[in-house]
C-alpha cells in the first residue's frame, strides 16, 4: 500500500470518527434534556401564579420570577422539621447499612466457614423476592410482635442487619477484585482478619462504600410506603410523608405544590453530587479483577 493511500484511509478513519463522536454527543445531549425537563418544568411551576400556570399555550420561562412563593411555602410546609425527621432514618441507616454490608461482603468474599455456599445462595436469592412479599409479615412482626408501631424504628434497625442483599453483593464483588496476595503478606506480618479488614479492605473498596450509602439513602428519601405505614403522627413526619400531605391540603394550588415538592427533592440531589464521582467509579469498578 502506497504512502498517499495509506494517508487518505488514515483522513477517513479520522472523519468517521469525528463524525461518529459528533452524532454521540447530540444524542447525549437530546437525553441529557429529555432527563431534566420535568425537574425544569416542576422549578419553573413553583416560580409562577396559578393564572400563569394554566396559561395556553403554556411557557417555558416564566414571566415573573416569584421566588416569593418558597417564604409562602416554608410558612405552611414544615420543611426544617421534615428534614430533621428525615435524618434522623437516613443518618444512622446509611452509617450501620454501609457497615454491615462491608462485613458481610468481606465474609463472603474472603472467610472460610460452614454453609457459606447456601447462605450465600439465599442471601443472593432473596434479592428475587418482591418487596410486597415480606411487607404484612414485617408490619405484623415490627408493630404486634415488638410494639414498634409509630417509630422510626422499623425503618432503622434492619440496616443493622447487613444492609441488603444487593448491598452485600455490591461490596463482596468489589472485594474479590481486590489481590488475596495483600491479605496474605498482612497475615505473615501477623494481622488478623478484623486488621485486614479495617487497614487494608476498606480503604481500597471506599467507591463502593459511598455507592452503598447512596443506594440506601435513595432507597429511605424515596420510600413513601413504609413510611406512610409505620409512621402516624404528624409530629414524626419525614419529607416523603410531609410533602404528601402538604399536596392534599393545597388541592390545586401547583405553585406551592411544585415549591415544596423542588424543597423536598434538593437534598436528595445535593448529596448525590456530592458523591457522585465514587458513585460512578464504584459501579464502574464492581466486580472488575485488577
Amino acid at each position: 500500500m502506497s504512502v498517499a493511500a495509506y494517508g487518505g484511509r488514515l483522513k477517513s478513519k479520522k472523519r468517521r470518527d469525528r463524525m461518529m463522536n459528533l452524532i454521540t454527543f447530540v444524542v447525549v445531549i437530546v437525553f441529557t434534556v429529555l432527563a431534566l425537563f420535568p425537574i425544569w418544568w416542576i422549578f419553573r411551576t413553583s416560580l409562577m401564579t396559578n393564572a400563569e400556570i394554566y396559561k395556553y399555550p403554556p411557557s417555558l420561562i416564566p414571566q415573573n420570577w416569584l421566588f416569593s412563593n418558597y417564604e409562602r411555602t416554608l410558612e405552611i410546609f414544615k420543611f426544617w422539621k421534615y428534614l430533621w425527621n428525615t435524618m434522623v432514618i437516613i443518618v444512622p441507616s446509611c452509617l450501620a447499612g454501609t457497615f454491615t454490608a462491608t462485613l458481610c461482603g468481606y465474609a463472603f468474599a474472603r472467610l472460610r466457614f460452614r454453609g457459606k455456599s447456601l447462605i450465600w445462595a439465599l442471601c443472593v436469592g432473596s434479592m428475587l423476592l418482591p418487596a410486597m412479599v415480606t411487607l404484612i409479615p414485617l408490619y405484623i412482626g415490627w408493630t404486634r410482635g415488638l410494639g414498634l408501631n409509630d417509630s422510626y424504628w422499623p425503618l432503622i434497625l434492619p440496616y443493622f442487619c447487613g444492609g441488603g442483599a444487593f448491598n452485600i453483593f455490591l461490596i463482596r464483588q468489589f472485594i474479590m477484585s481486590i489481590p488475596r496476595e495483600l491479605d496474605q503478606a498482612a497475615t505473615i506480618d501477623g494481622a488478623g482478619y478484623f486488621r485486614i479488614l479495617f487497614s487494608i479492605i476498606m480503604p481500597a473498596i471506599r467507591p463502593a462504600m459511598i455507592v452503598v450509602a447512596l443506594f440506601i439513602f435513595i432507597g429511605l428519601w424515596n420510600d413513601l410506603l413504609q413510611q406512610m405505614i409505620y409512621i402516624n403522627s404528624s409530629d414524626k413526619y419525614t419529607i416523603a410523608l410531609g410533602l404528601t400531605n402538604f399536596r392534599g391540603q393545597l388541592k390545586s394550588d401547583w405553585s406551592l405544590t411544585m415549591a415544596a415538592t423542588c424543597l423536598s427533592f434538593a437534598p436528595g440531589v445535593i448529596f448525590y453530587l456530592i458523591g457522585q464521582r465514587y458513585f460512578v467509579e464504584g459501579i464502574t469498578l464492581t466486580g472488575l479483577k485488577n
